[in-house]
């Protein structure tokens, strides 16, 4: 990954870098190139609608979107200042984020953390609308000038009593999603599938992969799951977000993770890696704010 994944990593090649059978249908758009070019992109790449779009070079679910028509590809495109991807909706319901770490001199590697992703869904009752259930959590009431610039009028729906609608497809914490620290669900079983996989990824040693799976059985078979996105050196292990534990518990996982990422990095610049210099990596942080300004208010 470019930087370790720390700054400025195109996740395009990091999908590029993960065997294909384990992540949806990924096209690379660049930006400002003829609508038509895009259409084409789209077409020859057998993707479904609906479908994901997001940056290439994204920051915490900023500018991801769910399309619906080819014209809201349109719009996105003539919108973003941006290189981004097209990507098939991935069909399972359920998404964690699973932190693997492997020591360069290990065959093998471990889950150090899991956490669990509840999206922004409501529920109705058959008289309040989508924006009055919103405000009844606080969680999503947060998130409701979002939900007013790409849902509109949509807000005064009133659902049945029972529907559920699920309002920002992705489980991003940022965007409103709730995490759970999964942790104690750790196996062998899990451990042997996860590692089997990031076995195959060259070089790759420290990260926290999103995954979406049917039902935790067939995960732990390693049957009907995909990566959503595979990070790295900028992983946050996002099991501390669960409201359960305490900010005292939140620095010790940081600190037990960065000094995961500290072994390792010692471990590869003695096998002739080299660090990141000081410049470089302000030229590369520098390169990040500007993409940064594209992206969060989209």
């Amino acid at each position: 990954m470019k930087n370790g994944g720390f700054v400025m990593d195109s996740k395009i090649e990091i999908y590029d870098l993960i065997p294909q059978k384990y992540y949806p249908k990924t096209k690379f758009v660049k930006e400002e190139i003829p609508f038509e070019d895009v259409i084409s992109i789209f077409e020859s790449s057998a993707i479904k609608i609906p479908f994901i779009v997001k940056p290439d070079i994204g920051l915490r679910g900023s500018a991801v979107k769910k399309i619906h028509t080819l014209d809201e590809l349109e719009a996105y495109h003539n919108k973003a200042n941006f290189d981004y991807l097209v990507q098939d909706l991935i069909p399972y319901e359920n998404e964690v984020g699973i932190f693997y770490v492997r020591f360069p001199n290990e065959a093998h590697g471990r889950i150090t953390g899991i956490v669990a992703k509840e999206f922004l869904i409501v529920e109705g009752d058959g008289f309040s609308t989508i924006e009055e259930l919103l405000k009844t959590n606080p969680r999503y009431e947060f998130q409701l000038k979002a939900l007013e610039k790409e849902y509109g009028s949509q807000l005064k729906t009133i659902l049945a009593k029972g529907e559920k609608r699920n309002l920002v497809p992705y489980g991003n914490h940022a965007r409103g999603a709730k995490f759970l620290d999964y942790s104690h669900l750790i196996s062998t079983q899990l451990t042997k599938v996860i590692d089997a996989m990031c076995l195959q990824i060259p070089e790759f040693y420290f990260g926290r992969m999103d995954v979406m799976y049917t039902t935790w059985e067939e995960l732990e078979q390693g049957k009907n799951f995909s990566i959503v996105e595979l990070n790295g050196a900028a992983s946050e292990p996002t099991h501390i977000y669960d409201p359960k534990h305490s900010l005292f518990f939140a620095w010790k996982e940081l600190a037990r993770h960065i000094t995961y990422m500290y072994k390792i990095s010692v471990a590869n610049h003695q096998r002739g890696f080299p660090y990141l210099s000081h410049k470089a990596g302000m030229e590369q942080y520098r390169l990040h704010l500007e993409q940064s300004n594209k992206i969060v208010n989209f």
